[in-house]
């Protein structure tokens, strides 16, 4: 079931949903709208870029910043949300910043249990630089309830209590040290 505004409301009241900080008019019907942080980060240039060592980024901190044609940058919402072990988040961007060319390429799944900010990964698929604006509502969260409670505290991933934009910490996966040591480098002989 999905939570609607009175649902939202009654959540945040007893506490089993923490927004901060919220302004009643972020309350969609059936949303919460987050706005965007002050700090990006965009994954620095390199030959390649594996999933068992750290990404280097270089970070960005201010008011504005322009997303140029075809560019990736990772950002934050504004708000940190705590989630109860029964309830779980879909993070979507918002319509009218899609309709600019500005796509939020994030997960889009927020575990129940969850507690700290949310990390974006933002993409303009537009030929157009996109000024993109700390303060302004990029995307929203709707919320359901699971059928039944997450074990535990739910989620307790690499990820909790995060603060600010973080980047990728996929080589921290259980599997890394697991796999194998084939690569393939080049397409040019797949299919050979």
């Amino acid at each position: 079931m999905f939570y609607s505004d009175r649902d939202i409301e009654s959540a945040i009241k007893i506490g089993t949903l923490k927004v901060s900080p919220i302004e009643k008019g972020q309350i969609q019907p059936a949303s919460i709208d987050m706005r965007l942080d002050k700090k990006f980060l965009i994954p620095r240039s390199q030959k390649i870029i594996t999933m068992s060592t750290p990404i280097p980024y270089k970070e960005f901190v201010g008011d504005n910043f322009i997303l140029h044609p075809h560019m990736f940058v990772l950002a934050s919402t504004v708000e940190s949300v705590e989630l109860s072990n029964d309830i779980v988040a879909f993070v979507q961007g918002r319509s009218s910043v899609g309709r600019m060319g500005l796509f939020i390429q994030n997960a889009g799944w927020v575990d129940p249990g969850f507690k700290g900010q949310i990390t974006l990964e933002l993409y303009n698929s537009s030929n157009s630089d996109i000024l993109l604006e700390a303060g302004r509502r990029i995307c929203q969260l709707a919320f359901a309830e699971t059928r039944t409670s997450a074990n535990g505290d739910g989620y307790s991933g690499k990820y909790q209590n995060q603060v600010g934009t973080t980047g990728s910490r996929v080589y921290q996966d259980f599997e890394v040290g697991s796999r194998g040591e084939n690569y393939i480098l080049s397409n040019e002989n797949i299919n050979d």
